[in-house]
């Protein structure tokens, strides 16, 4: 399983499996943040079976599932609650990771540039250019 670091509190990464949880658990994740709609894609586990085998390793899980392309700020808001609310570092993910990282640029956008927003995602793994583009009707600093 691979992730990409965004801050000391958040990493994001594709899709996980239920296996994958105790790499989560060892890795010194506390909570984790499912943006995937449950029967999004064949052969793909439901938050359900992922929650259930966190939980019992003592994992905090939400699930804040996302259409793909559809991304809202009121999504980016309840996924800053989140991440506020939990006790990090939290790992969020959905197909690729892009939606996860994308609901975290759109808070982000609050009090970061667009450049550092851009610098911050690649370092991640993740190219956000065409989201970049969109953050400027935000409001954020550019």
């Amino acid at each position: 399983m691979q992730y990409g670091n965004v801050t000391q509190r958040l990493s994001v990464s594709a899709q996980i499996s239920v296996n994958d949880i105790e790499k989560i658990k060892a890795a010194g994740f506390k909570a984790i943040i499912c943006n995937r709609p449950d029967n999004e894609g064949a052969n793909q586990p439901t938050f359900a079976e992922i929650a259930t085998k966190a939980r019992s390793l003592g994992l905090h899980c939400v699930y804040q599932p996302v259409v793909s392309g559809k991304v809202t700020q009121q999504d980016a808001t309840t996924f800053e609650a989140h991440l506020q609310n939990l006790e990090g570092p939290v790992l969020a993910f959905c197909k690729t990771g892009m939606r996860a990282i994308t609901l975290w640029a759109l808070g982000a956008a609050k009090t970061l540039s667009c450049e550092e927003i851009h610098s911050i995602s690649q370092k991640a793994g993740y190219n956000l250019s065409e989201q970049i583009s969109g953050l400027t009707n935000t409001g954020g600093p550019h």
